[in-house]
């Protein structure tokens, strides 16, 4: 599966969506995306899980390259679960504890254990971090990094990131949002409150 048939797909199932933006940080752009629309297909959700797993297994150079797949809760649990099902391990998801992401629900690591960290979508690397410091602090050693998506624009992060597309999203303070000075009415997509 090549970044442009991922593209194609995502553009197809309104996940990578082109106007006028308010994110969730306040900032404007004039591309959106909400993996979740791609992922409530359970067919694309497995195409694109199987094809970062193949990835990841053959980044890792090794013979098991790893026995578990953690996400973040939402973002990254299915994604986790899909990754995990077609490389043959288990598919575990963090969630906040008093705003530090930790293993609940009765999810253990064994120490030593080879995992790989998955998300739906990098941008800063923040919440990838936090999962990886999970994972360290179960006893278990994070062996791949990977997502669907890649908007890092080449952050620093603590692994290689294996992602199936880069997309590029430039964002602008309102003040300053060419979109805005041309007139072009501002949209506030996504799953958070304004």
């Amino acid at each position: 599966m090549t970044g442009d048939e991922v593209l194609e797909l995502m553009r197809a199932t309104g996940c990578l969506l082109e106007g006028h933006f308010r994110l969730s940080s306040g900032r404007h752009s004039a591309r959106y995306l909400q993996c979740a629309q791609i992922l409530q297909y359970p067919e694309h959700a497995a195409r694109l899980g199987a094809e970062l797993a193949r990835r990841l297994r053959a980044g890792t150079g090794a013979e098991v390259p790893f026995s578990a797949v953690v996400g973040p809760a939402l973002g990254g649990i299915i994604v986790a679960h899909e990754v995990a099902r077609a490389a043959g391990a288990r598919a575990l998801f963090t969630e906040r504890v008093e705003g530090v992401m930790a293993l609940r629900r009765g999810f253990a690591l064994k120490p030593g254990e080879r995992v790989a960290v998955v998300e739906d979508v990098v941008t800063t690397g923040g919440s990838a971090d936090e999962v990886l410091a999970a994972v360290r602090f179960a006893g278990a050693v994070p062996v791949a990094l990977g997502a669907v998506v890649d908007r890092s624009n080449g952050a620093s992060l603590e692994l290689p990131l294996v992602a199936l597309v880069k997309v590029s999203v430039d964002t602008w303070d309102a003040a300053e949002c060419p979109l805005c000075q041309q007139g072009i009415p501002v949209v506030k997509p996504g799953s958070r409150p304004s």
